[in-house]
């Protein structure tokens, strides 16, 4: 399969199927490969073959459908094409594998969570030939994802194995059947009808596992008995030895306070007992009553703060009593009554037996003594909370004095939150609820604060202590509204990736239950603003506070359904208004109105003023909704929901929200892109779709772990793709228009090192194309500049240079080694990386928005740099500047042109800088007299300033024997340019810009002075004839000077002159004496075919071809 389509050994297969791909109307038999990354498909067939390869990131839609045209078919769409895929022997399987690897490609684009496989799922003894292990470790992982939703279990908890049984239940004296799940932590129940009944049994609270004798009424009989004396009798077990084996291995391995347990047989009969003292077993058997009685307040940090043991209402509401509420304190009572009645007979706490007639009870309301601690118990966060003794106050105490950007957003939202409420309106409810949002943001940074968390908070710290109502916040953002409460975004917009999921679960389901209503919802675009206010706060920000806790109820026992059916009857109820609403502000006041109106007569707490009370308009009096009678409603018209088929309209949503994710993420980087970058809008798209591949290749396959691992989506969408060096050189040489061959390598090292400013081996999609567009676009004065750059520090390693102390030694004497920024400026840059990087050490989240903004202010001011701000190259940099043009022509059809131009470029350019050495070894000895007035005087009247900045370039017709080797040397200046009449006659120009530094040659010497020097010295030039481009290694040096004896001795030692520069000036100069090389550079290259084949690489997008098999392996 690797071979086949071209992937590396990482990719791992994980099932293929025989089936059909319609190719237009003709169906292709071949078989279809998924693997963890890639959906691939091969036919061969009447000697046409087929080859089809689709990223899973790159799926829009997946759904099994059946057509006239296309029978029982799987759909698939990415953004270029549809694909139908049909025939298959058993399409539910191969449909499930499909959105199951489809999911995951979506979470690892939402969150960065890349596959692996389980290692502690247990091998089978005799695994089956046809299934691999990646599909066996899925189809348990789809398993384990079903079983916790379902019993609300922790996300660690791993199902061990199901079989079907019977459970007496006393409240009815009947067996029902169903299932029995058996994991490292619970045993769990669930019936066939879905309100029969569900049980849930933490091993924690279990003393005895017995079997029973066996008989014709009860075959295979298996007690289980638990610390709050309450037993469960399961019969018809297949293999119920191997059952309470399992039961009895999970008991010992529980972490216990006891001394351990032991396991006795008496008869037939095995018995797990747990001995323990009665202290404790009195502590233990309070727990399951009353979550919020004993935990608590031990366990909290501030066990003198209130809030550590109770909730807040209880603090601000002690004077009322239900005698003096009068009919409404006896409704509550009489509430109080039915639940404790319901707790007597189906028990009280995690083992409570759960039943239609605990529905009943909770849709009328739960008692407002009792909403804590059922919260906890259906919830699922009692669990966490029970088996994490301490870890609330542990956070809190660590994150206590820490700055972020989550502590600075809490603190602005702190006093919006409930501002209405008592309990919000002084410093005890505020320090409560700083403390717990503090928390979670400092246990979950990928989440850290999201809008709307501080009203469901402030809610959950009304009904329970603070540590209550932190494991009922980590259960609402990780388990029950999943990506609800997620720092990537969309656009300016604040609606989460799951809040948008739901979305356009809400729309689909409008269409199907209100057909007439939803083309003018769409139209009217209610939906999205729906979306926000009422399922990211749960209508607790648009319902009167007593009537939305009611649908809080009913969530947090049936989940999201029931706020997608109360949603569906809110539109239903005022679907004739909504039908001749004109604009998206009329119907969003209707339905205002509406909401603000919902009322819970039977509330005992007085009634909160609340903020939409504004909608009411002076028209006839709005009229009044039970909330009671709007969840009857709700459940009568709408009950068909299911949660499954829900899940599965998630994952149907899923795959548009990401995609539309990850296209706003796309035109939100383009746009960041300054206009000046030369590429169009259609390739910068086409750029970022193969950096993000590039990316996305590191979680792929393992390559390169640095990118993957630092990825953050909190982070600007410019900062969440980057690549490492590796990967850029695997770009750069798929994408330059400077092919150099073997040394193409070296220079992507080079340019990297560049383009990462903050050294911290990553580079972002700015940088990227800031590097392609260097080489891409502009004159041929700013690709020069990119080149020149490519051969100094920080491009150019100490690796690389063999004379690095005094590369370093000139790069520093003429500017900074990145912007060569003023010196007071680069101190001032120095000391805020001091700041910044002290600031890392004090928080525990990513830079905040002023670290950014500092970025954006700088990148405004940045100045736009001129050629006279480069520093000077010397001789062991240009020696390897040299030898990158050498390896840049090997390939153009001008190759023998631009070689000979090269050399006569280079030869010019060593003279130039001998010259300058001259110049500066004496400029060096007047130095210390340049103050005096006569000396620069003298200097200066000696001298013969330059205005153009192309100089003038004279060549001695003398040298041209010892040159001969590399040709006729022709200098062509941009001025007059002519041949000099005698040795002792020609003159060389070095440039030197502005003259700043020490060896800036920027006089012309005199006649005299140039004789003496050209006497002295020798020259040995390169040119195709003498040295080929593979020949130019790093002992090659292209200047033998013969200044003296103890300089000609150190070149044969293979040293470099130290006191040798030139200037970039001088370097453009001279190469625009070359028309050769002048139209190489400024030679148009087009990315976009370049942009194709590495996308083909890539597989960025699905490929298909129709030719004859040449040779290919399978």
């Amino acid at each position: 399969m690797r071979k086949q389509f071209g992937m590396p050994e990482g990719e791992k297969l994980v099932n293929y199927y025989s089936c059909s791909y319609w190719k237009g109307r003709v169906p292709r038999q071949g078989w279809l490969y998924l693997t963890v990354n890639h959906m691939c498909f091969y036919s061969f067939l009447l000697g046409k073959e087929v080859s089809l390869v689709v990223q899973w990131v790159d799926v829009t839609r997946l759904e099994k459908n059946a057509t006239l045209l296309f029978p029982e078919s799987i759909r698939v769409d990415t953004r270029d094409q549809e694909l139908f895929f049909s025939m298959f022997l058993n399409i539910s399987e191969t449909f499930k594998l499909m959105e199951q690897l489809a999911n995951l490609a979506m979470r690892q684009l939402l969150d960065s969570e890349g596959f692996l496989e389980d290692k502690a799922l247990l091998r089978p003894i005799r695994p089956h030939r046809n299934i691999s292990a990646l599909k066996r470790d899925l189809d348990a992982r789809a398993k384990n994802e079903c079983y916790r939703a379902t019993f609300r279990l922790p996300r660690d908890e791993r199902l061990d194995g199901h079989t079907g049984c019977t459970l007496w239940t006393p409240f009815n004296k009947l067996h029902i059947p169903g299932q029995m799940f058996i994991s490292n932590n619970y045993i769990c129940f669930a019936s066939k009808e879905e309100d029969a009944c569900h049980l849930i049994i933490p091993l924690r609270e279990v003393t005895i596992v017995e079997k029973a004798d066996s008989s014709s009424v009860l075959p295979s009989p298996l007690s289980i008995s638990t610390k709050s004396k309450m037993t469960f009798l399961f019969a018809n077990l297949k293999d119920r030895d191997f059952l309470v084996q399992r039961i009895s291995d999970f008991l010992q391995k529980m972490p216990s306070k006891q001394p351990g347990s032991s396991i006795g047989e008496r008869k037939a009969s095995v018995v797990v007992t747990t001995p323990e003292s009665p202290s404790a077993a009195q502590d233990v058997l309070e727990q399951p009553a009353s979550p919020s009685s004993t935990l608590s307040g031990c366990r909290s940090i501030c066990t003198q703060v209130p809030t550590a043991s109770q909730g807040l209402l209880k603090l601000f509401q002690r004077n009322s009593s239900t005698e003096v509420l009068g009919a409404k304190g006896a409704k509550e009572k009489m509430k109080e009554e039915s639940w404790n009645i319901h707790f007597f007979e189906y028990g009280r706490g995690m083992c409570m037996y759960r039943t239609a007639r605990t529905r009943e009870l909770v849709l009328k309301g739960i008692p407002e003594g009792l909403r804590g601690e059922l919260w906890l118990l259906f919830s699922g966060a009692w669990n966490e909370m029970v088996t994490h003794p301490g870890y609330y106050a542990e956070l809190v105490e660590k994150s206590t004095g820490k700055y972020s950007l989550a502590t600075e957003e809490i603190e602005r939202d702190l006093h919006r939150s409930m501002p209405e409420h008592p309990a919000f309106q002084n410093e005890l409810g505020i320090a409560a609820l700083r403390r717990v949002l503090t928390a979670y943001a400092f246990r979950n940074p990928t989440i850290g604060y999201c809008q709307a968390m501080n009203i469901v908070t402030s809610v959950l710290l009304l009904y329970g202590s603070e540590e209550e109502a932190f494991w009922l916040l980590v259960a609402l953002c990780e388990r029950m509204l999943p990506d609800y409460y997620n720092t990537r975004v969309v656009d300016s917009s604040i609606l989460s990736a799951g809040a948008l999921v739901d979305q356009g679960i809400f729309e689909e389901l409008t269409r199907d239950f209100l057909p007439q209503l939803s083309e003018k919802m769409q139209d009217l675009g209610v939906i999205s603003s729906i979306s926000l206010s009422w399922f990211l706060t749960l209508f607790l920000s648009v319902m009167p506070f007593e009537s939305a806790v009611i649908i809080v109820d009913c969530f947090f026992y049936e989940g999201i359904k029931v706020v997608l059916q109360v949603a569906l009857a809110i539109l239903d109820a005022n679907m004739e208004q909504l039908l001749v609403c004109s604009d998206e502000g009329e119907a969003m006041t209707v339905l205002g109105r509406y909401l603000d109106n919902v009322v819970n007569k039977q509330s005992v707490s007085p009634p909160i003023p609340h903020l939409h009370a504004l909608l009411t308009s002076g028209d006839d009096p709005p009229v009044e909704v039970d909330i009671f009678e709007l969840l009857k409603v709700s459940y009568e018209k709408f009950s068909s929901l299911r949660a499954n088929d829900i899940e599965q309209m998630r994952f149907k949503q899923r795959l548009k929200v990401i995609q539309s994710l990850e296209d706003t993420a796309k035109r939100s980087v383009v746009r960041a892109i300054p206009g000046d970058i030369g590429f169009s809008i259609e390739e910068l798209e086409d750029l970022y779709m193969v950096f993000k591949a590039k990316h996305l290749a590191s979680q792929y396959w393992g390559g390169s772990c640095t990118a993957a691992i630092r990825r953050d989506p909190s982070l600007p969408y410019l900062e969440q793709y980057r690549i490492d060096a590796s990967q850029f050189q695997e770009l750069f040489i798929s994408l330059t228009p400077w092919a150099c061959g073997s040394h193409t390598p070296v220079l992507a090292g080079r340019m990297f090192r560049l383009l990462d400013k903050n050294k911290d081996l990553l580079i972002n999609f700015k940088e990227f194309v800031t590097g392609m567009s260097g080489m891409y676009h502009g004159d041929l004065t700013e690709k020069l500049k990119v080149l020149y750059k490519l051969h100094l520090p920080p491009a150019l390693s100490p690796e690389e240079a063999e004379s690095a102390l005094e590369a370093a030694r000139y790069f520093t004497e003429d500017s900074s080694s990145e912007e060569a920024l003023p010196q007071e400026e680069q101190e001032g840059a120095d000391n805020e990386d001091v700041r910044e990087k002290r600031g890392e050490e004090k928080g525990t989240s990513p830079q905040d928005y002023r670290h950014y903004l500092r970025m954006w202010a700088q990148e405004k001011e940045a100045q736009k740099e001129t050629i006279k701000d480069l520093p000077k190259m010397n001789q062991e940099q240009f020696i390897e500047l040299c030898k990158t043009l050498y390896n840049m022509f090997s390939e153009d059809p001008m190759e023998q042109d631009l070689y000979h131009a090269i050399a006569t470029v280079a030869s010019l350019l060593l003279r130039i800088g001998e010259v300058g050495k001259k110049f500066s070894v004496r400029a060096g000895r007047k130095s210390r007299d340049i103050a005096c007035s006569g000396d620069h005087d003298r200097a200066t009247a000696a001298t013969v300033e330059v205005e153009s900045p192309v100089p003038e370039l004279h060549q001695d017709t003398a040298w041209e024997p010892q040159l001969s080797a590399a040709g006729d040397l022709q200098a062509k200046a941009s001025g007059d340019t002519h041949l000099g009449k005698a040795p002792q006659e020609s003159q060389v120009v070095g440039e030197g810009g502005s003259g700043e530094g020490q060896g800036s040659p920027s006089q012309l010497l005199s006649d005299d002075e140039t004789k003496d020097d050209m006497s002295m010295s020798s020259y040995s030039v390169v040119s195709t004839g003498s040295l080929q481009c593979e020949d130019l290694t790093d002992d090659t040096v292209l200047v033998g000077g013969e200044v003296s004896s103890h300089v000609a001795a150190a070149h044969c030692e293979g040293t470099v002159d130290a006191d040798w520069c030139i200037s970039f000036e001088q370097i453009l100069a001279s190469i625009l004496t070359e028309s050769v090389l002048v139209n190489f550079f400024e030679k148009r290259v087009d990315i976009g075919l370049k942009i194709k084949d590495q996308k083909k690489v890539e597989r960025q997008f699905s490929t298909s071809s129709d030719h004859e098999q040449s040779g290919v392996s399978g």
